[in-house]
């Protein structure tokens, strides 16, 4: 039993990994449309896609701290 709960537990993690993956793909494929719009301003947009990255991975670990068992 216990081993069939831990098993759903790191199939549970697997999956939690993945949306983060998503996410962080998602901020720079913004960051590609927008300098294929607006080539001009890829220095500005680069530093917005790292502040995106950056409080992307702040709240994932907020939120691991948040849902961890003490």
């Amino acid at each position: 039993m216990l081993e069939g709960a831990k098993s759903i537990g790191a199939g549970a993690a697997t999956i939690a990994s993945a949306g983060a993956a998503v996410g962080i793909g998602n901020v720079f494929s913004s960051l590609i449309h927008s300098v294929a719009r607006n080539p001009s301003l890829a220095k500005q947009s680069f530093g917005y896609a790292n502040d995106g990255l950056f409080d992307l991975i702040r709240i994932l670990i907020e939120e691991r701290r948040f849902h961890s068992v003490s």
